[in-house]
């Protein structure tokens, strides 16, 4: 088991004009949650010397206008349309200065002194290739931080058509659930990519964000790339609070099919045969019209029994699931 030292106190050396930590944003959309973010970072002592980039694709509801007016001092790039995740994320770390990158949400809260504890763990155990931290939900209640690197079987236990006969079961709750302790530190195979800790002599080494990604399982690929380099490793004693899949809910539309596709081009990547993806493009899609009438006669359901809320997220799920069939279908038998 992997053990994460501290760094004893006289290791701590006074930090030069030019910052340590470079925190990368990939922002669209979601303003207030941002807005957050920042005065989050910026609000309480991280007990080191950093800047903040942020890469805003093309958002429609004022996020720029609202860094550049009330965070002057952060590094704003304005891509006139949606990039992705990964895009985003590689012009903040080309712009950034600083010897740490610190890619992070726009849906997170940061506690004080959270960059000082991620710059202590790095600078003690140069060895390790990535941190990540303990993502702790709005409610208090810890989410999942880390989990095995996903399987085609694990995955196609998501599929209506198979669930019930329960052959993939198994896979999936060791993917998503299985290995999970909050409560202690540890290797990993795959952190979440809400906020992740790492050198830029290591993410450069990597190969950077792989732009292949629309949105979502970029992070996966990012733990994969980087467990070449050293560890992967999960620190519970430092948290963040995640509101999480803000931006994906809010655009739905855009992240389902991506999520999606992002998978397969993930399995084709590490090494699956073009019979299995072929397999499995096949039943995702012959599923998702199956799941869309699944999801309609749920939200009546939960709308009948009062369950508005739950009901609403039924419905943003059949959204997801038809963009995904009728503009980005082709796009997945591609991928």
């Amino acid at each position: 088991m992997f053990q994460v030292q501290t760094a004893p106190p006289e290791a701590r050396v006074t930090r030069p004009i030019k910052p340590d930590v470079s925190v990368c944003i990939a922002n669209w959309n979601c303003s207030g949650l941002l807005r957050c973010c920042l005065q989050s970072l910026f609000g309480q002592s991280q007990g080191v010397k950093f800047e903040v980039v942020i890469a805003d694709n093309g958002s429609t509801d004022g996020a720029a206008e609202m860094i550049a007016t009330e965070f002057p001092h952060v590094v704003l790039i304005r891509n006139e349309d949606n990039r992705g995740f990964a895009t985003a994320s590689n012009q903040a770390a080309a712009s950034a200065r600083g010897r740490f990158l610190f890619f992070l949400n726009n849906d997170t809260l940061v506690p004080a002194n959270t960059l000082r504890q991620f710059l202590d763990l790095a600078e003690a155990n140069p060895e390790v290739g990535m941190f990540g931290p303990r993502l702790r939900g709005a409610d208090g209640e810890s989410q999942i931080s880390y989990r095995q690197r996903p399987t085609l079987a694990a995955l196609l236990h998501r599929v209506s058509l198979l669930r019930w006969t329960g052959l993939f079961h198994k896979a999936y709750y060791h993917y998503r659930r299985a290995t999970f302790d909050p409560s202690q530190g540890r290797a990993v195979e795959a952190l979440m990519g809400a906020a992740v800790f790492l050198s830029r002599e290591v993410f450069e080494a990597c190969g950077r964000w792989d732009e292949t990604y629309g949105f979502g399982v970029e992070d996966i690929d990012l733990s994969t790339q980087v467990s070449r380099h050293g560890p992967v490793v999960f620190v519970s004693q430092v948290e963040i609070i995640h509101y999480g899949r803000a931006a994906g809910r809010a655009n739905v539309h855009f992240a389902a099919p991506n999520v999606a596709i992002g998978y397969v081009h993930y399995f084709r990547k590490t090494g699956s045969s073009r019979g299995a993806l072929f397999a499995y493009k096949t039943l995702v899609t012959a599923d998702a019209p199956v799941q869309i009438a699944q999801k309609l006669v749920e939200a009546a359901w939960r709308y009948a029994s009062g369950q508005r809320v739950k009901a609403r997220k039924s419905l943003l799920a059949v959204r997801g699931l038809w963009a995904f069939l009728r503009h980005e279908l082709v796009r997945f038998w591609k991928a």
